[in-house]
């Protein structure tokens, strides 16, 4: 079938099974072409195939809402809703997203990036159907690392209690990103292997009808011998006792008993769980065979052997730089304890584990609960070090607020993916939480200029013992520098002057460092005298550096790959005005007030005016007004 021309969903309504077989080779061998090319999510996608051809052939979307929980499988999804022509720009800029998009499309219900999400919004469209009184079917398909998710938990509590009808699909391929850990996964597990048991209790009740009662007690027992028959087929009652209608397991490949399946839960009342199993990369043999999590997300690869098109790339990554680093010192303090919410690949932990299994906890799609575990090992007199992606550090706010800062216990927040991440997107940019964890008391932030400092800001984190620290690092990979032998604690609150001037002073830190050297680098063979400083600590300041550049009284540039509004640039602004220096220039430059879409991380910097042309305009512009301000 030519993809190209797939406009909405209703054409499946007239394929036959042998149509839809052929249909699903066809849009696999599509996506293996496609993310050759583009990169993405290519493992959760060839799972699903067969999963979101019958959810559209059995519903009507989007009259019927089918919600994705993180949207990263969604992709069978876009090219069945018209978009298969769009997918030479998939994760690019101005392109196709990778995550389902409004903007996109009308069949684009709930936009998310995040996991655990699904259950909660289609309650929330369950009780706005109701309240309108409208006929719809609520369909979230989750997956089974999604479930293990504190949200999701919830979301399931309150949809069994109000008994809402929704047909809630958990997709179970036994892997999130990296494999499904935890007590519910094992429940799941065990689910697999008992078979159906809703048939065999349906057809025990029809037997038991048509038995007479005698003195009405066989018809008192009779539901008793029902609701047992579970407790005899399944070996984990979890979804029942939640008040839901557990369908299931199901071949998540199998047309045949996916119809027969969905079409039972239509026409049934109150809120149904389908569980369907599938396999994670299906039809792609390199896919199939990953069990570390390689294949849930790549770059471009060779479609023949499978192999990654990697990038001429030498440096070290700044996730190993740092997990190694906490790796070394582990070796000589048995206090650290690392911690992961279900990322050991991506935050490059798998060194760590193998070497210390007794303390690495994956605790799965679990923020919160990893934060919360943290500062109770803190209150022990141990070293959690907490590998978090700065956009899911978001998750656990509270925690961070509640149970680390106001305890002011000595947890280290290892803070991946700060900045800008390009491909994924304004779900994950870590661009936040620098204005999150700026005003808790208690906290220290700090990034590093290079690996070389990074992996000395580590040392420093672990020998820190006066409460929580974060170290915040971006995606990709260092610089290439020399690396110390010897680690150095840095003093807290200590910059550093990377460069002298007398005319204007620019003040960042991080993956902004080359481009401000750059710039000063071209207004210096203009005539103006750039002083750069490496602002390594965020909070707190330098206030001895500060005070004596607001002493100077020349303008001050500050430069972050941040959120402006309470970042890095405020805290400048704050120190200026409550220590009276109320004559000086300041001006900012970062991440205006608005969610920054996927692209390559030079279109995005470009876009807003984060370039080292955009550095030389501004401070031409902050020296002009000066010079104006000292003639007048």
């Amino acid at each position: 079938m030519d993809l190209l021309n797939i406009k909405d969903p209703s054409f499946l309504k007239k394929l036959s099974m042998h149509e839809l077989e052929e249909l699903s080779e066809d849009i696999r061998q599509f996506l293996i072409q496609e993310l050759s090319v583009t990169g993405g999510h290519i493992g959760p996608n060839l799972g699903v195939v067969e999963l979101t051809i019958a959810l559209h052939k059995s519903f009507n979307s989007p009259q019927d809402k089918i919600i994705w929980d993180v949207g990263h499988q969604s992709y069978v999804h876009k090219i069945l809703t018209g978009r298969a022509s769009e997918f030479g720009s998939l994760r690019q800029y101005k392109g196709l997203s990778g995550f389902p998009k409004m903007a996109e499309s009308q069949h684009d219900v709930w936009e998310t990036g995040h996991s655990s999400t699904s259950l909660s919004a289609a309650m929330g469209m369950a009780i706005a159907r109701d309240l309108k009184k409208e006929k719809s079917y609520i369909i979230p398909v989750i997956g089974d690392g999604a479930l293990t998710g504190g949200m999701a938990l919830e979301a399931l509590n309150h949809i069994g209690d109000e008994k809402k009808n929704m047909i809630v699909i958990l997709n179970d391929n036994e892997m999130s990103i990296a494999p499904n850990v935890g007590a519910l996964h094992s429940i799941l597990g065990r689910l697999r292997t008992a078979g159906k048991y809703q048939w065999a209790k349906d057809e025990l009740e029809m037997l038991l009808k048509k038995i007479p009662a005698v003195g009405g007690k066989l018809a008192s027992t009779a539901e008793r011998v029902k609701d047992s028959l579970k407790y005899l087929l399944v070996s984990g009652i979890f979804f029942e006792e939640l008040g839901f209608t557990y369908l299931g397991p199901v071949d998540g490949h199998n047309f045949d008993e996916l119809f027969e399946n969905l079409n039972y839960a239509k026409k049934t009342e109150g809120p149904i769980l389908l569980h369907v199993i599938t396999k994670k990369g299906k039809g792609y043999q390199p896919a199939e065979n990953d069990r570390t999590g390689n294949w849930h997300g790549t770059g471009p690869y060779k479609i023949d052997t499978g192999d990654f098109v990697k990038l001429n790339n030498t440096t070290p990554a700044w996730s190993k730089v740092v997990s190694e680093t906490v790796r070394k010192l582990a070796r000589e303090d048995r206090r650290i304890v690392a911690i992961t919410p279900a990322m050991p690949v991506g935050s490059k932990l798998e060194g760590f584990a193998s070497e210390f299994p007794d303390r690495m906890y994956d605790v799965g799609i679990a923020e919160q609960h990893a934060t919360t575990v943290a500062a109770g090992l803190a209150t022990q007199k141990m070293k959690p070090f907490l590998a978090i992606y700065s956009t899911f550090l978001q998750r656990a706010y509270d925690q961070v607020v509640h149970d680390v800062c106001r305890q002011n216990l000595n947890v280290f927040f290892g803070v991946d993916r700060a900045g800008l991440v390009g491909a994924d997107g304004e779900t994950h940019h870590g661009v936040f939480d620098i204005a999150f964890l700026r005003h808790l008391p208690n906290m220290v932030i700090m990034m590093p200029k290079d690996e070389n400092e990074g992996q000395n800001m580590v040392y420093t984190a672990i020998k820190y013992d006066d409460g929580p620290i974060a170290l915040r690092f971006p995606r990709g990979n260092g610089l290439g520098v020399p690396m110390d032998e010897t680690l150095t604690a840095i003093p807290i609150g200590s910059w550093e002057v990377l460069k002298e001037g007398r005319d204007v002073a620019i003040l960042t830190f991080g993956t902004t460092i080359p481009m401000a050297m750059e710039a000063a680098g071209i207004l210096e063979k203009q005539g103006r005298s750039v002083k750069v400083i490496n602002a390594r600590f965020i909070k707190p300041l330098d206030e001895s550096l500060m005070t004596s550049l607001l002493q100077l009284n020349i303008p001050l540039l500050t430069i972050e790959e941040a959120i402006l509004q309470g970042g890095f640039g405020s805290a400048v602004l704050e120190f200026s005005h409550d220590h009276g220096f109320h004559h000086g220039e300041i001006e900012r430059m970062g991440i205006p007030d608005q969610f920054i879409e996927h692209g390559n991380v030079h279109e995005l910097l470009e876009e807003i005016g984060l370039t080292t042309e955009g550095i030389v305009k501004k401070i031409n512009s902050m020296t002009i007004k000066k010079q104006k301000g000292l003639e007048i």
